[in-house]
């Protein structure tokens, strides 16, 4: 697994058009969000900073559960990263999914679960900002939104959270239980 250090620098590609992160040794990542869903800062060198390191452990924290690769686990962290720090302000668009009543206030890193009328997904809260979060989905498979719209993997979207519900590891179902003795 990556491990964040001080030589690690976000840079803007303008051949790709693409969010970079030089990771050393030859190493570059390509953030997967849109150039037009970027803030100012996002075109300037920057170094990976100590606030980017402290969410990258956060994150991956919270994946550890997930049945995700290591490096598909390093794909969504630094591109959550990358939203947290770069991505443009989201409206929500919690219309998209199912309104389950919770009254989730998730904190950042956690894994939640969204329901569509077309299936359900694993998401990475990024942030969550009172009412709504914003949240990258955290699923290899694409989640249909609508009979022609679908998310795929490391998509960000804001969601109002009483969408939110808590997340059921499907995996290692015996996992976290423990017998009683004597």
């Amino acid at each position: 697994m990556l491990k964040p250090n001080s030589s690690w620098k976000w840079y803007f590609n303008t051949d790709d058009d693409s969010l970079m992160l030089e990771l050393g040794q030859d190493m570059v990542f390509k953030v997967s969000i849109a150039s037009k869903h970027l803030v100012p800062d996002a075109f300037m060198d920057i170094p990976f900073s100590v606030d980017d390191a402290s969410l990258f452990h956060l994150y991956n924290d919270g994946l550890s559960d997930l049945p995700l690769s290591g490096p598909r686990k390093a794909e969504i962290i630094l591109n959550a990263v990358a939203a947290n720090r770069f991505h443009k302000p989201l409206l929500p668009k919690s219309w998209f999914f199912k309104d389950v009543g919770g009254d989730l206030a998730p904190e950042a890193g956690t894994i939640i679960e969204l329901k569509t009328d077309f299936g359900n997904a694993p998401f990475l809260v990024i942030e969550n900002h009172g009412a709504a979060s914003l949240c990258m989905l955290a699923s290899e498979e694409d989640l249909a939104l609508t009979d022609n719209k679908s998310m795929r993997f490391c998509e960000a979207i804001k969601v109002m959270n009483d969408r939110l519900s808590v997340y059921k590891n499907k995996r290692g179902k015996g996992k976290g239980r423990y017998a009683l003795v004597g």
